[in-house]
């Protein structure tokens, strides 16, 4: 596993070197931006309205075919199959910002070398560390859906997949090799380096630099780039405020591209149930955004069920 992550990790940057080097020498043309651009929304979008708000959390409800094809595009992220993607994301809820939350950038130690310590942890170092024992007690609702642990069963299928189909239209379309060659390290490489840092952003910027308008609980932030970049997952205070919310810009300026997915998936009739907070529940839980909350420091929260 070791092994795996590691690969995973370095093999996009070793991308990231060659797209420098053919853009240096050769250009970087529509179709290149067009397969970055779009395989890097349906794989994120699988991760953020896929894994995180709706099979995380159950921010709203959908057929088994879509959640199947939304795990798949998940799985495209190359960030991890998705019950095991889901369940270390609700030990994060359990514990958030505590010792035992998998990747806080807290808790490693005072000053500056315990600053930079803790960003690298909650940034990557998080994904060399051994996972918890007994995981799978965090998602006993998703292990009854045969799909989804088909789905999980054959991540390595859709990372291939998801790496293959940015260099076929790339070939196809040019009709070389180098055409093909492009599309892999644009579409692909380049596609899951990016989306990578984007997730691991939330994990460690969202944590440390942004605002606080609710109470959550950890010193967990809203930051507008990540916001951005994360298609919606930066306005992370107000997610883990409420983190059954199938919407996490709950600001009209708070730009949340994974929101206006789901809510055309409801307008087409393939989402519903979908959850939002109240107004009441916005009012009772904002807080002094300049006010920092205390550190968590301790780890006793009960197991967080299927919707919380």
């Amino acid at each position: 596993m070791q092994l795996q992550t590691l690969g995973g990790i370095t093999v996009p940057m070793i991308g990231v070197a060659a797209a420098a080097y053919l853009t240096w020498g050769y250009g970087f043309g529509w179709l290149d931006l067009g397969l970055l651009v779009t395989m890097y929304l349906v794989s994120m979008l699988g991760v953020t309205v896929g894994f995180h708000r709706l099979l995380t959390h159950r921010g709203f409800e959908t057929t088994n075919t879509m959640r199947f094809v939304w795990a798949v595009f998940g799985s495209m992220s190359v960030e991890a199959p998705a019950l095991q993607w889901v369940a270390m994301h609700r030990r994060h809820h359990q514990y958030s910002d505590a010792p035992d939350d998998p990747h806080s950038p807290h808790h490693s130690g005072p000053g500056l070398v315990g600053w930079l310590k803790g960003f690298f942890r909650s940034h990557v170092g998080w994904a060399f560390e051994p996972d918890p024992e007994n995981l799978h007690r965090y998602i006993p609702d998703l292990l009854k859906s045969p799909s989804l642990r088909f789905a999980n069963k054959m991540f390595a299928v859709w990372v291939v997949l998801g790496l293959l189909i940015p260099a076929v239209v790339g070939g196809l379309v040019t009709m070389t090799w180098f055409g093909a060659l492009t599309g892999f390290i644009w579409g692909g490489l380049v596609r899951v380096f990016l989306g990578h840092h984007a997730t691991w952003s939330v994990n460690s910027i969202c944590h440390i630099w942004g605002k606080r308008p609710y109470e959550s609980n950890d010193l967990s932030t809203n930051n507008a780039l990540v916001g951005v970049v994360a298609l919606g997952e930066g306005w992370h205070n107000n997610h883990h405020a409420f983190p059954t919310s199938a919407r996490h810009g709950l600001e009209w300026w708070q730009l949340d591209l994974s929101w206006i997915v789901i809510r055309g998936m409801q307008a087409v009739g393939l989402a519903w149930k979908v959850k939002l907070p109240s107004a009441n529940d916005l009012a009772t839980r904002r807080r002094d955004p300049n006010t920092r909350p205390p550190l968590p420091t301790t780890s006793d929260a009960p197991i967080p069920d299927a919707s919380n």
